[in-house]
């Protein structure tokens, strides 16, 4: 099947220059405006690759004590019908955990250091349903909470800020009080610190405690839990599960909370964040892209004889526009080729590739001691992929309009008169 002459000669404009002194220069700046093109465009990729990674690593370790979706009663005291709430949340497929909990907030002293926490009753045999107990605490941690010791699990956080460690006692002072001939007295119950746990986020490891849900009841004075967490198969339809809940569920009295509105501010500075990579490293490739007008206005103004000889022979100007329009997009698919094998490579073997560096410079990118993690994360995505490669390809194909037009209109008689 033969191509049509546009496509030839595009082609062959693209490569010029290899054999021939008299266009290296113009090959060579085309060969830059391709080399800048894929960089941009693995930039691009390896950026925002990375930023998701981040991202999904701080939502799993805030997953590791977040439930997914939360169920309370709108007035915060103990559910009614606790079991027939669970089966009925069961009952819907995403659903694939769920566990009673009371929520509450205390001040926990130790001598006279003093701080607030929030403590959440659970059950021990349940909990694992929907919390990564394991990845958050060494095993049999959480099954030291019997009921009746009074027992208690602290983030480790805040077992170091008050000082304490497994064995010693605390004392939690419940809000409200106990009214007595000499006033309201405030409730004290001492509990012993069997654990600590530490899920990688500072928010819950310097403000959570854990204790059983039955010895919470008593001391908060409720008639059981207040709250049911569940877990997901997908913790991205938590939101649509959420909305479902809320018309299959029996009864009014219900709030439900997905894990996006608990944390709506942190996820939508990120998205602005990532938003903002993505604009600004964009122009990298629209600095790039546009290089291909100086490229391509070089090429018509040396090729000027070539043109006014097609014109003669019966070329209309479409067709002599087609021919650098196919010669720009050309250095603009090859460009976003490589730059998408680049980043990809680069994104999918980030964990091999930083260690080596680290080696080589003897430096660390990531301090463990400073960072939550001390890997880099990288989690390549479709969705960001695919709008990179298409911008790339308009943008170039935006550069190749103005030289192309401006071929089409060389005047025949004038390209040849010195000749």
């Amino acid at each position: 099947m033969r191509l049509p002459y546009e496509l030839q000669l595009g082609w062959r404009y693209t490569r010029a220059g290899r054999a021939t002194r008299r266009n290296g220069f113009i090959s060579f700046i085309s060969g830059v405006s391709m080399l800048g093109i894929a960089l941009g465009v693995a930039a691009l990729i390896i950026v925002l690759s990375v930023m998701n990674g981040f991202q999904k690593e701080v939502r799993d370790r805030m997953l590791g004590v977040v439930s997914h979706i939360e169920i309370f009663s709108r007035d915060g005291q103990a559910l009614q019908s606790l079991d027939d709430i669970m089966a009925a949340a069961r009952k819907n497929p995403e659903v694939i955990g769920a566990a009673p909990f009371i929520n509450t907030q205390a001040l926990i002293a130790r001598g006279e250091d003093m701080k607030g926490a929030i403590v959440r009753g659970i059950d021990p045999k349940l909990e694992p349903e929907v919390t990564d107990t394991s990845g958050i605490a060494s095993k049999g941690t959480f099954d030291k909470l019997v009921p009746g010791e009074f027992g208690i699990v602290l983030g480790i956080e805040l077992a170091r800020s008050l000082f304490v460690q497994p064995g010693d006692k605390i004392t939690l002072v419940a809000p409200g009080g106990q009214v007595t001939p000499a006033g309201v007295v405030p409730r004290l119950k001492q509990f012993t610190v069997v654990g600590t746990f530490d899920s990688g986020h500072y928010e819950y490891d310097s403000a959570l405690a854990m204790v059983h849900e039955q010895d919470a009841a008593k001391v908060f004075r409720l008639e059981g839990p207040t709250g049911i967490r569940l877990k997901l198969k997908d913790l991205n339809e938590a939101r649509e599960v959420a909305d479902q809940l809320a018309v299959s569920l029996p009864g009014p009295e219900f709030l439900i909370r997905d894990w996006t509105r608990q944390n709506k501010t942190w996820f939508a500075a990120v998205q602005v964040e990532k938003r903002m990579m993505f604009i600004i490293l964009t122009l990298i490739v629209a600095v790039a892209a546009f290089n291909l007008v100086s490229t391509l206005v070089m090429t018509v103004t040396d090729k000027r004889a070539d043109i006014a000889i097609l014109r003669t022979l019966g070329s209309s100007p479409r067709s002599i526009m087609g021919i650098f329009v196919v010669q720009g997009a050309m250095v603009g698919v090859i460009g976003t080729v490589a730059g998408l094998l680049l980043g990809l490579g680069i994104a999918y073997n980030i964990d091999v590739i930083v260690p080596f560096l680290e080696q080589l410079f003897h430096a660390s990118f990531l301090p463990k001691d400073i960072y939550l993690i001390s890997k880099m994360p990288s989690d390549p995505q479709q969705s960001d992929i695919m709008p990179i490669a298409i911008i790339s390809l308009i943008l170039a194909f935006l550069a190749t309009l103005y030289p192309s037009w401006r071929a089409s209109r060389v005047n025949p008689a004038e390209a040849l008169r010195y000749e």
